[in-house]
This record gives C-alpha cells, structure tokens and sequence, in this order.
C-alpha cells in the first residue's frame, strides 16, 4: 500500500486518487478491518507494537494504538468534520501537537487541488 511507501512525500496516502476505483478502497477498508479484529483477537492490550511516525516515549503498546484510532475515528467520521475544519479552519488536533505534514500554503493550495481532482474524477457518473 502506498501509505507505506518511505518516498510518499505527497501525502497520498490519506485520500484515493483517481486511479483508485471505490471497489478497491472499501476492499482495504474491509481487509484493514480484518487484520485489526485479528489483532485484537490474538494480542494482549499491552502487547508492545511499532508505529513508525510516533515518536513520544514509551512507545506502542495495542492499548496506546486502539485508543488512537478510536480519536481518530471520532474525529473525521463524516462530513460535520469536514464543514467544522472549514468553519474554524483547525485540522490538527491541537496548536502544540501538529499532526498533518509541513508544508507552505503553496504546497497546501495545490495538494487540495489534486484531491478535488481524484474527487471529481471518481464521481458516480464516471466511475463503479
């Protein structure tokens, strides 16, 4: 998966491009879903794990990463997030905790562009 990928310095990892057809997002989405049920099943909550981007110590353990994704989840489920980051302009979870990449406006303004593209590129009457 691309996301994995150490030269994705586009951020796309975070959105479907157009060469993407809705079949195979909710195919990772459903195959991401598994392999968590798996874990979840098979590890104990302090099972230590890896998250390459988390850099504050002690580290991960399956309790720390489930309660993340839980955040996470809560955050961006839906379009009342998208409408809130655009009412209050917020997309990082707090001032002192950046988590989206850095970049200038430039950068910002043109990776925008591109997702508004693969969007409309995957509306209903164009693609399965």
């Amino acid at each position: 998966m691309r996301w994995w990928d150490e030269d994705d310095n586009e951020n796309t990892g975070m959105w479907a491009t157009e060469d993407e057809s809705r079949a195979e997002v909710i195919d990772w989405y459903r195959r991401a879903g598994a392999h968590a049920d798996a874990t979840i099943d098979a590890l104990s909550l302090d099972a230590p794990g890896r998250v390459p981007w988390w850099t504050w110590p002690p580290g991960a353990v399956l309790f720390n990463i489930l309660v993340h994704v839980i955040s996470e989840t809560n955050r961006h489920t839906g379009h009342a997030d998208i409408l809130r980051e655009q009412l209050d302009g917020a997309a990082a979870i707090a001032a002192d905790n950046p988590n989206l990449p850095k970049h200038d406006a430039a950068w910002w303004e043109n990776y925008y562009a591109r997702v508004e593209r693969a969007a409309r590129a995957a509306a209903p009457d164009k693609r399965g």
